[in-house]
């Protein structure tokens, strides 16, 4: 009798809550971060083919931009989520690689798959995994080569690179350029080398004209007109006064009246209000100062004064472009005006007031050795200059990465067979069976180049023996010729990238897959939220763990 009750089964999850374990959860998984990687692995490469997202509202987002794709895609699996992560994470840290992570992660979790099948404990796997990744990061430093971060021509075969595979290839040239010139001009020397921050690099877009004609100005855009139309619109050998006080009559905070028992007070009252703002302006005037950017309100009376004095001055500035004036300009943001002398100012060379399209703007350019400089982008439509920027941020960010790391590998699908190569040879000093579970992710590394060779209408299985030969023979730097249709040396043929892209693409990948493989046990609440502490919405097809 006792035996019968022991065997009664005991609920601990709320009514609908649906579990799956064991090999069933780790398939499930699988083939659901799988999905995401297979969704973006045709971008890849100069080749590689652009999805059309449209969302719930009808806009539409054409790119190849593995980050852009997976942010835009309506993902719920729990497990293609973190898929979706890895892409984030690269493209937060490097800019660029994010489709060559995702895909990666979708490779190793295959190759992790066929060795589960074959009893192969999920835990020896995970171990192998971090073992190769661990191996990858000490073999990237023997096949990386310096480069000097004064040399323009090899960051600009960098940033072409990294534009190689967009839909801007046309202006390529001219737009690896820019991102040179804009991340040599913020670039700084750190008590910890070299920074390159791309949050110093303003960009701003505008349809109009064609890629050729967009444009880096030594300087700040400021998408404001000036406040009144008798300021003038062109200042030359322009002082900058950057203020983020309110050019207007102070309100007490409590609340309060004035009462005025005859007319002489009433007068008395406006005057001092006037005399309050003629005051504010004539510090400002006192300084020396022909321009004003306020980050706050100016009232009607002191746009006049200003006006009148002949002081172009513009209001309500982003306080991001405050900063970035400063840092273009040498002004220092003054918050309170009684203090402010001529060495708070900022120089230009030139302030004027452009109309394109619609839109009037404040460009503020020739600033000498400016730590802020501004890219205006320009297409023939909405689709081309959303996908031009997102082409110069992946040009700015790997020729940031360039700059600080001082560092690159070849591209191409190069060093991956390169390091692919290496833990082959690595994999036998280890032996047992976490020997093949290295020997799996030297083989996922090839999914790189053999996706670069399917994207261009080649062979794979044939490009991949002949880079294992070329590589056999000591050629590390042959990799997938797409125009060639066969193995070249990419170094001769500059495709270059900065090592932290190669670093990053593969530790993201291993860590999204090793953390996968170790999940054998799926809780899912039941959809609507009516109990608590459930796993979110089940994931969408056949089961709902």
């Amino acid at each position: 009798m006792l035996g019968a009750q022991q065997q009664v089964p005991i609920l601990i999850l709320k009514e609908g809550t649906k579990r799956e374990r064991g090999r069933d959860a780790q398939s499930n998984n699988i083939s659901a971060a799988r999905a995401i990687a297979n969704a973006v692995k045709t971008t890849l490469g100069p080749r590689g083919m652009d999805k059309m997202l449209v969302d719930s509202l009808g806009d539409v987002v054409i790119t190849n931009d593995g980050v852009t794709i997976l942010k835009e895609m309506d993902v719920e699996h729990p497990a293609a989520k973190m898929l979706v992560e890895v892409a984030k994470t690269q493209d937060a840290v490097c800019g660029d690689g994010t489709t060559t992570a995702v895909v990666l992660a979708g490779e190793l979790l295959k190759k992790a798959q066929e060795l589960i099948e074959s009893n192969v404990h999920p835990t020896v796997v995970t171990k192998g995994f971090k073992e190769a990744s661990s191996k990858c990061m000490e073999y990237l430093e023997e096949v990386a080569f310096p480069v000097d971060p004064k040399d323009k021509a090899a960051l600009q075969t960098v940033a072409e690179t990294a534009m190689n595979s967009k839909g801007v290839t046309g202006s390529r040239e001219k737009l690896a350029k820019i991102a040179v010139d804009a991340i040599t001009s913020v670039a700084e020397e750190t008590g910890r080398g070299r920074k390159a921050d791309r949050e110093n690099i303003q960009l701003v877009k505008k349809q109009g004209g064609g890629l050729s004609d967009t444009e880096l100005l030594s300087g700040v855009i400021i998408d404001k007109e000036p406040v009144h139309p008798s300021m003038p619109r062109v200042v030359n050998d322009a002082l900058i006064a950057v203020i983020d006080v309110a050019l207007e009559v102070k309100k007490t905070e409590l609340d309060s009246k004035i009462e005025i028992t005859d007319p002489s007070q009433l007068r008395g009252f406006l005057d001092e209000e006037e005399g309050f703002l003629r005051r504010m302006v004539e510090s400002i005037k006192s300084t020396g100062a022909n321009v004003v950017f306020c980050q706050k309100g100016i009232d009607d009376l002191a746009q006049h004064f200003l006006a009148k004095e002949g002081i172009l001055a513009v209001r309500r500035v982003k306080k991001s472009d405050m900063e970035k004036l400063a840092r273009a300009t040498g002004a220092t943001v003054v918050s309170k005006l009684d203090d402010m002398t001529s060495k708070e100012l900022g120089k230009a060379k030139l302030i004027e007031v452009r109309k394109i399209q619609d839109d009037e703007m404040t460009f503020v350019t020739g600033c000498k050795n400016p730590k802020s400089v501004s890219v205006l982008i320009r297409g023939g439509s909405e689709h081309v200059v959303d996908e031009a920027e997102r082409s110069l941020v992946d040009a700015l960010s790997v020729t940031g990465l360039a700059v600080e790391d001082g560092k690159l590998t070849v591209g191409a699908g190069a060093t991956a067979i390169e390091l692919s190569q290496k833990l082959k040879d690595f994999a036998t000093s280890v032996g047992g069976r976490e020997q093949i579970a290295i020997e799996a992710f030297a083989n996922a590394l090839e999914v790189i180049p053999s996706a670069l060779a399917e994207n261009a209408g080649l062979d794979p299985i044939d490009m991949l023996i002949d880079l294992r030969s070329s590589h056999k023979k000591g050629l590390k730097y042959h990799g997938v010729d797409v125009v060639a249709g066969k193995a070249a040396d990419m170094k001769k043929q500059k495709v270059f990238e900065p090592i932290r892209v190669d670093k990053q693409a593969i530790q993201s990948a291993t860590d999204a897959a090793v953390m996968i493989l170790r999940i054998d046990d799926v809780i899912a609440a039941k959809s609507g939220g009516t109990g608590g502490g459930g796993a979110g919405a089940p994931p969408p097809g056949g089961d709902e763990d």
